[in-house]
């Protein structure tokens, strides 16, 4: 068990009540997340990983159990913790550097404090020159950026982040990978990182929570032998990085309740 966990998971089952009966979307889940640790989560389709990072971002309370931040029981909405879906959410109407302002004037800053945060944030994720322009005129790549930008803006601790580059092609989803992880690494960010892609988990994760089918409970936890600030263009070069890749192949392979 981690000293002090940022993020734990006691005994946490989490069941909804649907038209067609009752789902039971985890059930007997325990595990925790250090400070400034990067945890990648891999399982079958609906085996409850994304009700992982719903739960620890307060937006519902476990059946049983008990979800904990910095050692309090998450009860309400998590506000240490920002949350980024597959899909982008940026607003149509707002330019790169309005969409990332959003947080930014929710919480009350000052234009000039909103401008000064803004202007960094749009240097650290490499969108100068395109800070009036829409989404509308953005590449994928772009669109990504705009909203990691967003999701720093407010200095979150605890990034959850559900697929964000899953439909991003492998060139571009491995550049938004080599900058999360970089960015996270100098920032020392807290992830908790569902993901489809087994060579994603592996190369970003200091762990990796493997789940079964539904009722989702964790099947291993790998620890990952690579160096903490790994270069991801020269994994494919790694004989530990394939080793890691071919265990949770192995290890999904005998999932029940796999899917394609």
């Amino acid at each position: 068990m981690t000293a002090d966990p940022l993020i734990s998971f006691e005994h946490v089952s989490k069941t909804f009540q649907t038209a067609r009966g009752t789902v039971e979307a985890v059930q007997d889940v325990s595990f925790e997340v250090a400070k400034g640790e990067f945890v990648t989560v891999v399982g079958p389709s609906g085996c409850g990983k994304s009700t992982l990072l719903n739960m620890t971002a307060g937006l519902f309370s476990p059946t049983a159990g008990t979800v904990r931040y910095a050692g309090q029981k998450v009860a309400t909405l998590n506000q240490r913790s920002g949350y980024m879906t597959q899909n982008d959410h940026l607003l149509p109407w707002r330019d790169v550097e309005g969409n990332i302002r959003v947080p930014l004037e929710i919480a009350g800053l000052s234009k000039r404090d909103r401008t000064a945060r803004v202007a960094d944030l749009i240097q650290t994720v490499g969108l100068a020159g395109f800070e009036h322009a829409y989404p509308s005129q953005l590449s994928g790549g772009m669109k990504k950026r705009t909203a990691l930008a967003r999701l720093f803006a407010y200095d979150p601790e605890t990034l959850l982040m559900d697929e964000p580059f899953a439909a991003l092609d492998a060139q571009l989803r491995l550049k938004m990978q080599t900058e999360l992880l970089g960015l996270c690494r100098r920032l020392k960010k807290t992830v908790l990182f569902v993901t489809h892609d087994l060579d994603e988990a592996a190369a970003l994760g200091d762990r990796i929570l493997v789940f079964s089918g539904r009722p989702g409970t964790i099947r291993e936890v790998i620890k990952s032998p690579m160096m903490p600030d790994r270069d991801l263009y020269q994994l494919r070069r790694n004989p530990a990085f394939a080793q890691v890749t071919s265990d949770l192949w192995d290890i999904l392979a005998t999932t029940s309740g796999m899917e394609g």
